[in-house]
């Protein structure tokens, strides 16, 4: 069964900046403020305009906004309505479940599928793209089904943003995408039976390939306790709850020690976990809704490159 709120969407972000076709959401207010400094001057659109001045005093506003908020509000990431996935998506789970991306990306630690509560899933992404939330949201539409959502939230299809391809040199090779999402995988020796069809000219013994794509784009998150915190898919949660939608289908792996922590999410988590689960009020992801931690950031086109280069050396060796 889903869940909606009240708020519509246009409510939920407030009217969209004029400019150019990407706006960047920022929560502000957490730490550490060299962070969105380093954002808004590298990527921002006319960012001499901004004010680093008037930036700063945004940044302390919502500082002093979450100091506010702490003590009222101290306990209440622990009560999210986190429940056990609704039947009517067993099937779909079991689909993504034998898939090889499931099972490559979900192989550390105990795994769940859940319905999470979105509003009360700790985030450690303090920005995303408004203008895809935007595109996400016009895809979806604003009532989808059980099935439509569930995929949404758990895909298996390829990702639909192109990949281009340039040779820079005879050892050096550049992928680019409009997806962030690109990413180096892991070599790879392929045997004999994968290499049949290449071409060459003479008998080959082996071929290494670089593998270079996309992460399982599944929305997950790691539990603590009696905290979640999101770990991947912040688009798609803005996206839901933008849509009103409160509970969404998610990946829930459980990690007990802090160690498990430092090969499941990333290193500014791992590094200080205290303060995403021990704190009195982390950061959620309903923040993103509050026009008090919020700021809106015209940015330039951005893609992702990945260069890939290779170094061969031939010796004669003697036993």
């Amino acid at each position: 069964m889903l869940m909606r709120t009240a708020t519509p969407a246009t409510k939920a972000f407030g009217p969209a900046l004029d400019g150019p076709p990407q706006v960047e959401l920022w929560l502000m207010g957490l730490p550490p403020l060299g962070r969105i400094l380093e954002f808004v001057a590298g990527t921002a659109v006319d960012a001499e305009d901004m004010g680093r001045a008037s930036l700063i005093e945004d940044w302390r506003a919502a500082n002093d906004y979450y100091q506010s908020i702490e003590k009222d509000e101290a306990g209440r990431v622990n009560q999210g309505t986190h429940r056990p996935l609704d039947p009517e998506f067993a099937e779909l789970a079991a689909e993504v479940a034998a898939h090889p991306h499931y099972r490559r990306t979900f192989d550390s630690l105990p795994t769940a599928f859940e319905m999470v509560e979105l509003d009360r899933l700790i985030v450690f992404q303090q920005h995303v793209t408004l203008s895809h939330i935007e595109r996400q949201m016009a895809a979806l539409g604003a009532a989808p089904d059980g099935p439509t959502l569930f995929r949404f939230c758990l895909p298996l299809d390829a990702p639909e943003a192109p990949v281009a391809v340039q040779r820079l040199a005879a050892n050096r090779y550049l992928f680019r995408s409009r997806s962030l999402d690109l990413r180096f995988h892991e070599p790879a020796l392929l045997d004999t039976d994968q290499i049949a069809s290449l071409d060459s000219w003479g008998a080959l013994a082996g071929v290494l390939g670089i593998k270079v794509g996309f992460g399982a784009n599944l929305l997950n998150a790691i539990r603590v306790g009696d905290r979640v915190l999101l770990n991947n898919g912040y688009h798609r949660a803005c996206t839901l709850r933008a849509l009103g939608i409160t509970h969404a289908p998610c990946i829930v792996q459980t990690a007990t020690r802090v160690d498990e922590l430092a090969v499941t999410t990333k290193a500014r988590v791992a590094i200080d976990p205290s303060f995403y689960f021990e704190s009195a009020r982390p950061p959620m992801l309903g923040d993103f809704f509050n026009p008090k931690l919020r700021k809106l950031i015209p940015i330039r086109a951005r893609e992702r490159q990945i260069e890939v280069s290779f170094e061969v050396a031939s010796r004669l060796v003697c036993d």
